[in-house]
């Protein structure tokens, strides 16, 4: 998981993803695990991007170590356990671990396979995501687990914005989005599992997306930008 985050941090080839319409401005956003497909709509219009894993711990950021799928019965929230940061209001999510509470990895697990494991996609992408649903270790870091999410979906999508995880060297013309929830989005529908059922289900997390469309996600977030 490491060389992956490195590899990812190292590149600076110039983007030429079609995606993008804001070659000189850098857009700041807040870290989110598996984000919503606004929070990737709005990544992909911007050659350069900062991930601001060192901003200010709060938790009431609940978004930060949980996303939002569809199963059976309609939205279902899944949460990475965390442990309260040692340095207390003075933390950055860059201080914060994770909680093996649970083995919540295997709830994840079961409950993507419940959501995603007849859509046409799920087998194709999710041994990618393998390291995310194994077992992990007491005291892991929240943000470099983060990272690695972020890495993949990027990888899936076919994103090749310049992405890097702390504000040290901004310069230049910024967008701030730490503060956005990603919900002031267009709607664009696309084929979903349980549609029929229980109808369209915008702005979940980017795997419903991804195990839903599979390559054709990022003519998804074309449209949105569009």
């Amino acid at each position: 998981m490491e060389q992956s985050i490195h590899r990812c941090q190292s590149r600076q080839v110039k983007p030429s993803s079609p995606l993008i319409v804001h070659h000189d401005i850098t857009a700041v956003l807040p870290p989110l695990c598996c984000g919503n497909i606004g929070f990737y709509a709005t990544l992909a219009q911007y050659a350069n991007v900062v991930i601001d894993c060192n901003c200010r711990y709060n938790k009431r950021q609940k978004d930060t170590h949980r996303y939002t799928i569809a199963d059976t019965h309609g939205q279902l929230q899944l949460t990475i356990p965390i442990e309260k940061p040692l340095k207390g209001s003075k933390s950055s999510w860059n201080d914060v671990n994770i909680s093996t509470h649970g083995a919540w990895w295997n709830v994840h697990r079961v409950a993507l396979e419940s959501a995603y494991g007849r859509t046409p996609f799920f087998e194709y992408y999710i041994d990618r995501f393998k390291p995310f649903l194994s077992a992990h270790n007491e005291g892991e870091n929240l943000m470099k687990l983060i990272r690695y999410l972020d890495q993949t979906i990027r990888e899936i999508l076919l994103l090749d914005n310049i992405v890097t995880y702390d504000t040290d060297n901004i310069s230049g013309n910024i967008k701030d989005y730490r503060n956005d929830t990603f919900s002031d989005i267009a709607t664009v529908e696309y084929y979903q599992l349980r549609k029929a059922q229980l109808g369209f289900i915008s702005n979940l997390s980017i795997l419903d997306l991804i195990f839903n469309m599979g390559p054709e996600s990022p003519l998804i977030l074309k449209k949105i930008i569009s």
